[in-house]
């Protein structure tokens, strides 16, 4: 659940929340049911080029992520919290467009 405060990512980002969870999901990784709830931050600020969209507030991430591929090419890559408990923030490797909501608006 969000707290109010910000969008979920479902609802900013809808196709790329589902094949996250459905790629999660071919993977038997569990945290493909938190992806539904997680909230969307905005796109990371960290450094000019970072293409990073924050699903937990900036430095949330552990050192662990899952590298979700299709057709054996990395698409996404996910950084989990120290916990491993939930996505803190999603790197889309593909260069699709995921519109104005993952511009920074410096």
């Amino acid at each position: 659940m969000t707290d109010g405060l910000y969008p979920r990512l479902a609802d900013a980002f809808p196709a790329l929340a589902i094949e996250i969870a459905e790629l999660l999901r071919a993977e038997g990784e569990p945290l493909a049911e938190v992806v539904a709830d997680l909230p969307y931050y905005g796109p990371c600020t960290c450094t000019a080029t970072c293409i990073n969209l924050l699903t937990a507030p900036p430095g949330s991430s552990g050192s662990s992520m899952i590298q979700l591929e299709r057709n054996g090419m990395d698409v996404v890559w996910l950084s989990l919290d120290p916990a491993r408990t939930t996505i803190t923030d999603i790197e889309v490797l593909d260069g699709r467009d995921l519109g104005p909501r993952a511009q920074r608006s410096d």
